[in-house]
């Protein structure tokens, strides 16, 4: 396979492990990382570029991307940010800074490798959502969900536009991660969490199906949900 991924937030938790299990497949990845010098030796054979969501830096990336492999695949896009808050308190700095890493950014990455994406007829785009997108499950996760709704929508959107260009786009929407931002905001016991590994899993089905069979949303939660 000579596929050729990019992966936002492929340093650690879902991100890392998406990377992996596309590295085991075959594909070949350019991974988007804050601090590419301290990037694990296992990306060696791998691209890897400076990439800020905040520095609104995409385009230099798919374009270092392009002249690196010559091509673009999948964009996937696992990086983001969680601020704890309703949307009645929280601060217009926290609530600006997840609408930009969560919805402005991957817009602005997929856009920069549109036309690498149509070329094959059978570009993907896979969004790191949440089930924070689907329901408001308390007060506290309320902002967050403001920004992981339009990531869904966003998702939509992308499926919508590239339909007829065979761009297929996916929202992958779970509940508790065992990752770092989860350990941070709950003490709902890690084992039972879903596991990084299993939404990777997830993330390579969506990819590998044909253009006939397109999944808009994947929806995944460790806990006994009322309905998502």
């Amino acid at each position: 396979m000579d596929k050729v991924a990019l992966i936002s937030g492929g340093s650690r938790g879902i991100g890392a492990e998406v990377a992996a299990k596309l590295a085991d497949a075959g594909w070949r990845l350019s991974l988007g990382m804050r601090r590419p010098q301290d990037a694990d030796a296992r990306w060696a054979q791998h691209h890897v570029c400076a990439f800020d969501a905040m520095e609104a830096n995409e385009a230099a990336w798919a374009e270092a991307a392009l002249g690196h492999y010559g091509r673009i695949d999948a964009v996937i896009c696992c990086a983001g940010i969680i601020e704890l808050g309703d949307v009645i308190s929280l601060g217009e700095a926290e609530q600006t800074a997840m609408m930009e890493v969560n919805v402005n950014s991957p817009r602005r990455l997929v856009r920069a490798a549109w036309q690498a994406l149509g070329r094959s007829g059978e570009g993907r785009v896979i969004m790191l959502a949440s089930l924070s997108g689907k329901r408001v499950a308390s007060a506290a996760s309320g902002a967050y969900s403001v920004s992981k709704f339009a990531a869904v929508a966003l998702t939509h959107g992308i499926r919508q536009a590239g339909w007829d260009k065979g761009i297929r786009a996916t929202a992958i929407c779970p509940s508790y991660v065992n990752t770092d931002m989860a350990g941070a905001i709950t003490d709902y016991p890690a084992q039972d969490m879903t596991q990084p590994e299993d939404v990777a899993r997830m993330a390579l089905l969506a990819l590998n199906l044909p253009n006939t069979a397109s999944i808009a949303e994947m929806a995944v939660s460790c806990k006994a949900e009322a309905s998502y």
